[in-house]
């Protein structure tokens, strides 16, 4: 079948009936199939500047009549030979592309004009391409210039590509800049001619001469010395930033409360969290001016992501941080520039923009107050503004956060073991998160026998269902605790049979490490250990059946008498109590509280014991323990997470919070809410720790109860 059938033929063919011949049947078919190819294909190839000029027809022949008459109209020939012969001679040079590429792009040009009826001699092209090319070809202009024979199109292309590739390795080896008058701070002589007094780059054989760049404003024709926006720089260097108008921003309120402000000429923010991207203030500093005619240091810059009661997002642009003004403040003055309006009635406000409703807000004290959503009040951190002190790396009270809130005696102990620095214990007082988490009845303690070498007894206790949803699902923890050494294994898991898996891992795993036998494990007398009793005696569920295959002797409580494993009991009550400490200094979510768990164990671990004589991570490994990467519990970061897809201009960090230690890796485990994996670990991340340094001032309601059948 010929696939320009259809163009060939004058006319369409019969439509097939019901009493069409094969051969013309035959013939409608091949020309329909060769009508659609063809139509196809020209439409393809049409520019898309004339595809909605041409006609909707089905016929491939119509439609190439259509376009014959529109390529050979007067109107046309003269548009397209007046863009084409400007393109031809303007165009230039400028290494973006390869020089065969270049002449290449030239030589259709000309071949575009001569298909047209416009033809461009050899001799005039090889002249345009001369015309073409930029300075540093100058020598090679001039050598054409003065030989008598003439070079065609090919002899001119391949001399150039050699021409380039000689410039090319003489850029890489010799780059001369030439300066022009004043560069090198000598003047020259009137009625004498400087040498030095150049309007034009010089181009010699051998050097390539670039202009002159200023490294400040990174524009060309000047230098650094005499950059004007240098000048303006150096002039406002020192001067304040805003003014802000009333006395009443100085009043302490909530930080997590936005306030509008028809004085402010900017938004203004107490606190990073929230911020999407901040930039430090460097060099001078720059200052906020009040209305008291005092001022405030801006420490930086950025834009703040803010959530109304309405779910709408608003992102505040150049919004100021400056950690001690007392008010987080919205400028009237931008929310109008930007096309917002207010209506005020009866002690509220509704803010709109081109008739859609954003948000609203309430008179408090005189002042409007924006309602905004309550995840987002939820998630600002505490600040304290009464002290605006900032914590030092000696500070004790801040090593006692670090530390999951443990004792002072235990941190003189890390201090006389040189584990700790020497510590400023001024600052630490009174702990107001250790009075909510760790308050309880005082119990006398009966001397018990301790065991000699390691693994030579293990404490074990099962302790949940927890009320609180955990983030993984997990409803129990189990805790494994070393006689000897009161080294803690702690594991999570979400129905009690699993118990017995644990158990077979902690085993293994252990045994394995100091190359030692359990001998031992003493437990309560709970169904999930002893199994059951009856008048045969004991009838041991999977639990004891493990011990007993492993040859472990198995110890039990009497009934009633959880005394009798109290270094368990203990061990999981002291866990708990670190637990509600932590979560009641932070604002993360209470279901990662198994997160906060973990850590607990992992610090009770690296800590001093009043039963041991050294740190238990030290008598476990022989090794003493390193805590110069421990972190506050639930204190905000900013963490770079590896993404292979990152972008240039991409944000570098996310924000999120400190959340553990991993098992098996360096690093750090952080909640990120605005990320798409939440849970992530990285060893590159900066923490914000100086926020709060004595405790938070309002109770957090933390609600971990064991629920008992």
């Amino acid at each position: 079948m010929d696939l320009d059938l259809a163009l060939l033929m004058d006319e369409k063919p019969a439509a097939i009936t019901e009493t069409s011949f094969e051969e013309d049947k035959s013939l409608y078919h091949a020309w329909d199939k060769s009508n659609r190819l063809s139509l196809s294909l020209m439409k393809i190839t049409l520019a898309e500047n004339v595809k909605p000029s041409m006609p909707k027809t089905d016929n491939a022949k119509e439609f190439m009549e259509k376009i014959k008459e529109y390529s050979q109209s007067d109107i046309t020939d003269k548009s397209i030979v007046s863009s084409l012969m400007n393109e031809l001679t303007t165009k230039k040079f400028d290494w973006s592309q390869p020089i065969h590429d270049h002449v290449t792009g030239m030589t259709n040009l000309a071949a575009k004009l001569k298909s047209i009826g416009m033809d461009v001699s050899e001799s005039f092209l090889v002249q345009f391409i001369m015309n073409s090319l930029p300075a540093e070809f100058g020598q090679f202009q001039v050598n054409y210039n003065t030989i008598k024979e003439k070079w065609n199109f090919q002899e001119i292309k391949a001399m150039l590509v050699q021409e380039e590739g000689r410039l090319k390795k003489m850029r890489d080896h010799s780059v001369h800049l030439t300066f022009h008058e004043g560069a090198s701070g000598s003047k020259a002589k009137p009625g004498k001619k400087n040498k030095k007094d150049r309007t034009s780059l010089k181009v010699q054989e051998g050097k390539i001469h670039k202009e002159k760049t200023c490294f400040f404003c990174k524009k060309v024709r000047h230098f650094k010395k005499d950059c004007p926006k240098r000048k303006k720089w150096f002039k406002n260097k020192g001067t304040y930033y805003v003014s802000i108008g009333f006395e009443s921003n100085l009043i302490e309120v909530p930080n997590n409360t936005w306030w509008l402000d028809s004085g402010a000429t900017t938004h203004v923010s107490h606190v990073l969290q929230g911020f999407l991207s901040i930039q430090p203030i460097r060099g001078t500093e720059k200052f906020l001016y009040m209305g008291n005619r005092m001022k405030a240091r801006i420490e930086g810059i950025g834009t703040y992501r803010w959530i109304l009661d309405s779910g709408y997002c608003l992102d505040l642009e150049k919004c100021l941080y400056v950690s001690v003004c007392a008010r987080n403040l919205i400028s009237v003055a931008k929310l109008d520039k930007l096309g917002f309006n207010f209506r005020i009635d009866n002690g509220s406000f509704s803010l709109y923009k081109d008739l859609y409703y954003y948000g609203s807000g309430t008179l408090i004290d005189n002042l409007y107050c924006f309602n905004l959503d309550v995840k987002f009040v939820e998630s600002l951190f505490h600040v304290e503004h009464s002290n605006h002190i900032v914590c030092k790396e000696n500070s004790a009270f801040l090593w006692h956060q670090r530390l999951g809130h443990i004792s002072k005696e235990r941190m003189s102990r890390l201090m006389k073991s040189e584990i700790l620095p020497q510590l400023d214990f001024s600052d630490w007082d009174v702990c107001l998160d250790c009075f909510k988490g760790k308050q309880t009845k005082h119990i006398s303690k009966n001397p018990a026998t301790r065991s000699s070498q390691l693994l030579e007894l293990i404490h074990t206790d099962i302790c949940g269902p927890f009320d609180a949803p955990s983030f993984g699902g997990e409803k129990y923890f189990i805790t494994f605790i070393d006689d000897f050494s009161r080294y803690c294994y702690l594991y999570l898991f979400h129905e009690k049979y699993q118990s017995v898996d644990v158990l077979e891992t902690f085993i293994n795993e252990v045994e394995r490490q100091l190359d030692r036998k359990v001998k031992v494990v003493k437990s309560d007398r709970g169904g999930e250990y002893y199994g059951k009793f009856n008048e045969s005696g004991q009838c041991k569920g999977p639990f004891a059946k493990l011990l007993k295959s492993r040859g472990i002797c198995a110890q039990y409580t009497m009934l009633g008498i959880p005394q009798q494993n109290g270094v368990a009991e203990r061990r999981n009550r002291t866990l708990m109590e670190m637990v509600r400490s932590m979560i009641n200094y932070s604002n993360v979510l209470l279901s990662l509280w198994m997160y906060a768990l973990k850590s607990a164990a992992y610090l009770l671990n690296r800590v001093p014991s009043k039963a041991v004589p050294k740190t238990l991570y030290e008598l476990w490994t022989r090794r003493k323990p390193s805590l110069r990467h421990l972190h506050i519990w639930g204190c905000p970061a900013e963490v770079r997470v590896y993404n292979p897809h990152e972008k240039k201009l991409d944000a570098r960090t996310i924000s999120g919070f400190f959340i553990g230690y991993p098992d098996k890796s360096k690093g750090y485990i952080f909640y990120c809410p605005n990320h798409s994996t939440r849970i992530v670990e990285s060893g590159n991340a900066r923490f914000i720790e100086n926020g709060q340094i004595s405790g938070s001032e309002e109770s957090r309601k933390v609600d971990i109860k064991e629920k008992h059948a």
